[in-house]
């Protein structure tokens, strides 16, 4: 027991706060003071020029506002394996202070339960993350270079397609695989694209016929020429039935192209993911002075009226996600009942050529 007999209040007070610093150093200092002058480096799973590098780069420029100290947030890409290696890196080597954040896939956090066949996949526990919120939730689109041939869904089912893919667990390598192998279709898959610009250029190229789990946001904010021309055709939207577009009636929804109900509920186990279509994270084991800053700064910055301003000139959906209600989804989505489970990894176990 320590006493203070002959001490001043004010002095016994400074020593146990030194005291305290020594083993909780974060404890000591204010978030303001820690990021004064610092930068937060945030890391986009994709290269240049796509759809999350969109997202990620239009949020760094106004959340800094909102952090204590406000730091600049300088954004950087780090593509590779469908934004798997931003994941691992963000799990095991960023810097765990607060200083790092990311953008990545969303699907990418639910390999491990669907039992996706990569070592890297065992690399981080998506639970432990410490998760900032979605910017969007989202519908996707398989889309088809009209050359080609393919106007819907049922010529999905009878006409072989070639279509690209970044790998690794993105949505342009998931859905084409579970169309695959759940229903059948004459799919060929090229993976290895490292972003959307390079599938878009692969597709007016005539490399491939198209991408199926493309993001609806990003075909009106990249590449809405090509829908103006008619030079693709949208044949199936990826979402669950209650948030499938208004500008999209016409075109079917993935959970509604089947009436097999153990197929209807491991779709709505995979498509969940849809929910968090933009989502942003720090490291597991954060300060949760700073954890909390970071997701106050994220919700603040969704309604920010110069960020929503430019979303809405890039043509950006805004539809934010809490920290606190991602968090909730992926642990509800591993919660999830084995057969369903089972199905879904099934259905995206990756087929020889």
């Amino acid at each position: 027991m320590v006493c203070f007999r002959g001490f001043g209040a004010s002095t016994a007070l400074a020593f146990v706060t030194a005291v305290v610093s020594l083993f909780d150093p974060a404890a000591a200092q204010s978030v303001a003071n820690f990021y004064s002058g610092k930068s937060i480096n945030l890391l986009i799973g994709f290269t240049a020029g796509g759809g999350y590098d969109l997202y990620g780069r239009t949020l760094a420029r106004y959340m800094g506002r909102y952090v204590p100290g406000n730091p600049n947030i300088v954004p950087q890409n780090m593509p590779g394996a469908g934004s798997l290696k931003v994941v691992n890196y963000l799990y095991n080597a960023a810097p765990k202070d607060g200083t790092a954040i990311a953008h990545f896939a969303p699907g990418i956090l639910f390999e491990r339960l669907l039992g996706r066949p990569s070592a890297e996949t065992g690399q981080f526990e998506a639970t432990r993350f410490t998760w900032l919120g979605s910017v969007s939730k989202e519908v996707s689109v398989c889309a088809f270079m009209a050359s080609s041939g393919i106007k819907t869904w049922q010529d999905m089912q009878t006409k072989t397609t070639v279509i690209a893919a970044s790998g690794g667990g993105a949505e342009s390598d998931v859905f084409p695989t579970i169309l695959r192998n759940m229903f059948g279709l004459p799919i060929k898959l090229v993976t290895g694209y490292p972003g959307g610009n390079e599938m878009v250029l692969a597709m007016e190229r005539h490399e491939v016929d198209g991408r199926c789990g493309w993001s609806w946001t990003s075909v009106l904010s990249r590449n809405k020429a090509m829908l103006d021309s008619k030079a693709i055709n949208l044949t199936l939207q990826i979402a669950l039935e209650k948030d499938k577009h208004p500008a999209l009636q016409h075109v079917p929804v993935i959970v509604d192209i089947t009436d097999d109900p153990a197929k209807k509920a491991a779709l709505k186990l995979i498509v969940s993911r849809q929910g968090i279509a933009r989502p942003f994270a720090a490291p597991p084991d954060l300060p949760p002075e700073r954890a909390r800053a970071l997701r106050e700064a994220f919700d603040a910055t969704m309604k920010d009226p110069d960020f929503l301003a430019e979303t809405q000139r890039l043509a950006l959906d805004v539809d934010p996600v809490s920290g606190a209600e991602v968090e909730a989804l992926i642990r509800d989505v591993y919660a999830s009942p084995p057969e369903a489970v089972q199905l879904a990894a099934e259905s995206m176990k990756a087929l020889k050529e």
